[in-house]
């Protein structure tokens, strides 16, 4: 008899470019969203202040995808179509997709006009064991759960 709702592992999970599985990563960072918060004050018909919190513009923090190093050349292709200026082209759609122990998908959420603005390899150190980690910073236009 189940005991309640497990937690979801985030172990499992794979990133789709246009419908396409783009790479293997091994972590993903940045995921939020949020709402700017404007305070309007006046005084009521007793002349007290009231202060009034309203939502005010949307944004979306840049989505950061980590991966070892390999000869898959995807991540820098798509990163070179920005920085040739071909930004119609390199906006894409996206999902983040997440998978239960069974393998089956548990979660998704859904990026809007994504686009690399920022690619870097870490880990260059001669005497070094590490794995070189390549890292893309995805700006984006909107981020929600499907």
């Amino acid at each position: 008899m189940p005991i309640g709702e497990d937690a979801i592992a985030g172990f499992t999970f794979k990133i789709e470019i246009d419908g396409q599985v783009i790479a293997q990563f091994k972590e993903v960072s940045g995921m939020e969203s949020s709402r700017e918060v404007i305070e309007h004050r006046e005084n009521n018909l007793a002349g007290k202040e009231v202060i009034k919190k309203l939502p005010g513009k949307k944004s979306w923090g840049d989505i950061v995808l980590k991966r070892g190093v390999t000869d898959n050349t995807v991540v820098w292709d798509w990163h070179k179509l920005v920085m040739d200026g071909k930004i119609d082209e390199a906006r894409k759609n996206g999902s983040i997709v997440l998978y239960d122990y069974a393998g089956g998908e548990t979660g998704r959420w859904n990026i809007t006009n994504c686009w690399p603005n920022k690619v870097t390899v870490n880990g260059l150190q001669a005497g070094s064991s590490d794995v070189l980690v390549e890292e893309m910073t995805l700006a984006h236009e909107g981020l929600e759960p499907a």
